[in-house]
């Protein structure tokens, strides 16, 4: 294992912050920031699972406040731990990211849920339409609906490719 500096403390006041680590340049970067931990995590996923797939090693850092203060949290890629499996939905994404903060908010904002299921919305209508599917009947509606709830992204991306490839398959 390479021996990494310590990642320095993010400036400014206290909020989530994930920092990954560059080889490259043996540098510390901003990679996600939000005043709630539960967009950062699902950035951390996200991000841990391409920097893998390129075949790279990850280090991230993940700070946070506790008590008014900046503290440092253990991150699954610190721990040697792996992102969500594919296919399995997690509704905490702390649980995704595989980070234990009992202080922290438990439930996502409003705001970030509705901005995901939309996203989540609009990649399975882009997959119909690559299928050729673009006159949805009144009962297809409720299915598409069920699919974004209960999926999450990177499974509805892969429903979507799977309805691109036959489209092109034709």
């Amino acid at each position: 294992m390479v021996k990494r500096p310590d990642c320095p403390r993010p400036p400014g006041a206290p909020r989530w912050v994930a920092m990954f680590h560059r080889a490259s340049d043996d540098s510390w970067r901003v990679a996600a920031e939000s005043p709630y931990r539960p967009p950062v995590l699902y950035a951390v996923g996200d991000m841990t699972q391409t920097v893998r797939a390129r075949g790279d090693e990850v280090a991230v850092a993940l700070w946070g406040p506790r008590d008014g203060a900046w503290h440092r949290f253990e991150t699954p890629a610190a721990a040697g731990g792996r992102a969500q499996e594919p296919g399995r939905r997690v509704q905490d994404p702390g649980a995704r990211a595989g980070v234990q903060d009992p202080g922290a908010r438990a439930e996502e904002p409003a705001k970030l849920a509705e901005r995901m299921a939309d996203r989540r919305h609009q990649v399975l209508m882009a997959g119909l339409s690559r299928a050729g599917l673009y006159d949805l009947s009144p009962e297809d509606e409720p299915a598409v609906r069920a699919l974004v709830e209960r999926l999450d992204e990177p499974t509805v991306r892969r429903v979507a490719h799977w309805l691109s490839a036959a489209a092109a398959r034709r």
